[in-house]
């Protein structure tokens, strides 16, 4: 979370506050004094923002937690404290989030105002499009049917509370359920014909849950207010909190284990709090400043949702959404660099009446890719227009458009890395052994060809600048263009908006000082935000 001071005179460093709800629309802040050895100096604040404080009693928090403040609705939507508190994190109980109601205008005024609700405005609006439902009920399939396995009759409802459910047999699936969709409580409707299917998925406002479910809702909002040991770090020397996206089960990850643990180190040396998390995770990314996406981007994927949730809660992001929109598709690539007269080998963009272009523009032997191709999959290379004619109607099953390009082999590729319009590292990408590209699919295994790398200043300076040309028009986060020198001169082969970063490779000049630097980014980004008015 962020580590800012609760404004001033209501919280002075020596003091602590204390909520006690004293009607249905104030609450009164009494101060009591802390003993030196229990001050949090920069402690963020937590807003539970409810209708009837008195309702929901929650106490003082631990001394090593973030103060905590329950607050009625209409004076938070009103009085001018809040609305200039910066990035408070805030827990919307409010028992309606319909159109235009307090709870509504609580998660649309806390967006506004740099704060971070739970739920965020577009969970709000989320839940009200059946094609995400649908979308989430496709991916959580073997979920749902394990969790309901032993489950009678054809329909059956769970209540959701901040990812948990009362009875434990429905804990993974809630958990993936607010995963998707975090909100405080969640209604989620199965039907079974043949096999279970997630049928809905409904928000719940404070004032749907009963007396008797009350206990529970309680104890779930403490247990997500509650930091884990593992964050318990002094406040002084943590700048901000930083998540890794990573999936351990990548067979070729963008990061490999070492050097995600190079990252950790970095940023303990940094005073920065980092911590790698899943896709499960979905629903924390509230928690954190920053988002690094560490394993392999797409669009239709939940590494561009992580982006994009991370992005609309005012993270800072990397990989953004913006650059996996643009990098992850071939055709956009084609036209932009074409646009910004950037040198490619000879590359035309073809649909299927328009394929036998590729004869007379490009001619053979070339190479055919599909829009959202990655690590060599999707690259496929014609010797003759024979081969070419039989094979390339398939891969118009998948897409459109395709994009052929002249084979052009050299023995190796240059990959330069760039971080905010800056050369940050150059590479030798050797092709694989007795192959055309650097990476070979064999069976479920990568091979990929020998890495070399050179200090930037020894690269040809035409191969990193067109490289640092090429990826500002992408954007100012982490690229990997991959270049060939033709006749003597530089071209572009594509810009990658996760680049590998993997220890012994690309940090092999600059060692920690390579994760110093991006993570560096991070925080100067992190604290320029902080700087700006909420």
């Amino acid at each position: 979370m962020p580590t800012v001071e609760p404004p001033s005179p209501a919280s002075l460093p020596t003091r602590e506050l204390i909520v006690r709800a004293e009607s249905a629309d104030a609450v009164r802040l009494a101060e009591t004094e802390a003993p030196a050895s229990r001050r949090v100096p920069n402690a963020s604040m937590v807003l539970i923002v409810v209708d009837q404080p008195k309702s929901w009693p929650f106490e003082a928090p631990a001394a090593d937690q973030d103060p905590i403040e329950v607050v009625a609705a209409r004076r938070y939507l009103t009085d001018q404290r809040f609305a200039n508190l910066p990035r408070a994190k805030v827990l919307n109980l409010c028992r309606s989030y319909r159109y235009q109601t307090f709870g509504y205008y609580v998660s649309l005024l806390a967006t506004a105002r740099g704060h971070r609700p739970l739920p965020s405005i577009e969970t709000i609006q989320d839940l009200k499009l059946q094609p995400l439902i649908r979308l989430a009920a496709s991916e959580l399939e073997e979920t749902i049917e394990r969790s309901l396995a032993g489950v009678e009759g054809t329909r059956h409802e769970i209540t959701v509370h901040f990812g948990r459910c009362e009875d434990p047999r429905f804990e993974r699936v809630a958990a993936a359920i607010f995963g998707r969709f975090p909100a405080p409580f969640l209604r989620a409707t199965f039907t079974r014909d043949g096999a279970w299917e997630l049928d809905g998925v409904r928000i719940l406002g404070g004032g749907d849950i009963t007396d008797a479910d009350r206990p529970f809702a309680m104890s779930q909002a403490r247990r997500l207010l509650e930091k884990p040991p593992r964050s318990r770090k002094p406040r002084a020397t943590t700048r901000f909190d930083l998540a890794i996206l990573r999936d351990e089960r990548e067979a070729t990850p963008p990061s490999d284990e070492r050097a995600l643990r190079r990252f950790l180190q970095a940023s303990s040396s940094l005073g920065i709090n980092a911590e790698l998390i899943g896709r499960d995770d979905y629903g924390r990314l509230a928690e954190f400043d920053a988002l690094f996406i560490r394993e392999t981007t797409a669009v239709n994927h939940h590494t561009y949702r992580f982006a994009r949730r991370a992005s609309a809660e005012g993270l800072v992001v990397i990989d953004d959404p913006e650059s996996i929109v643009r990098c992850g598709n071939k055709v956009y690539l084609a036209e932009i660099l074409a646009r910004h007269r950037i040198a490619t080998p000879r590359t035309v963009v073809i649909s299927r009446e328009t394929a036998g272009l590729v004869a007379s523009e490009i001619g053979f032997p070339c190479v055919i890719k599909q829009p959202d191709s990655s690590f060599s999959a999707g690259v496929v290379k014609f010797e003759t227009p024979t081969e070419f004619e039989v094979a390339v109607p398939r891969m118009f099953e998948n897409s459109d458009l395709l994009i052929a390009q002249s084979f052009v082999p050299t023995d190796f590729d240059w990959r330069i890395g760039v971080l905010d319009g800056q050369p940050l590292f150059a590479c030798r990408y050797f092709m694989a052994r007795k192959h055309w590209q650097i990476a070979k699919q064999r069976g479920n295994r990568m091979e990929s060809g020998d890495v070399e790398t050179v200090p930037i200043d020894k690269a040809p300076p035409a191969v990193v600048a067109l490289g640092v040309k090429a990826a500002n028009l992408i954007g100012e986060g982490l690229y990997g263009v991959d270049l060939k020198v033709l006749d003597g001169k530089p071209v572009v082969i594509e810009i990658n908006d996760n680049p590998n970063i993997d220890a012994g490779f690309e940090d092999a000049i600059l060692g920690d000082f390579l994760y110093e630097r991006i993570l560096r980014h991070f925080a100067d980004l992190v604290e320029a935000g902080r700087r700006q008015p909420a």
